[in-house]
């Protein structure tokens, strides 16, 4: 990553202002918090997203190439491939 931050922050009334715009990224069918119920909040727990490490990796060029022409987020699916893979094996032994 540039070390630039991705998370931007909104007041409520700044949120508001872009669903009237229609400037919202928010799924149609995303549910209100509001329509969640007690059930689900009782429930909620936080998950903080998982570190990652930095690796200086060789690859096949063919392998990295096919991942590429898949378009954006080549090295996410890589490691999702990998996850997969992990899991796999974690459930085979």
């Amino acid at each position: 990553m540039n070390g630039k931050s991705t998370i931007v922050r909104h007041s409520l009334s700044e949120i508001k202002a872009k669903r009237e715009r229609g400037k919202d990224r928010t799924s149609a069918d995303a549910p209100e918090a509001e329509s969640l119920g007690a059930a689900f909040w009782n429930s909620a727990r936080v998950v903080m997203p998982q570190v990652k490490t930095s690796v200086h990796l060789r690859l096949d060029s063919d392998v990295v190439e096919w991942f590429k022409e898949r378009g954006k987020g080549h090295l996410t699916r890589m490691n999702a491939v990998l996850r997969a893979y992990v899991e796999a094996q974690k459930h085979s032994a």
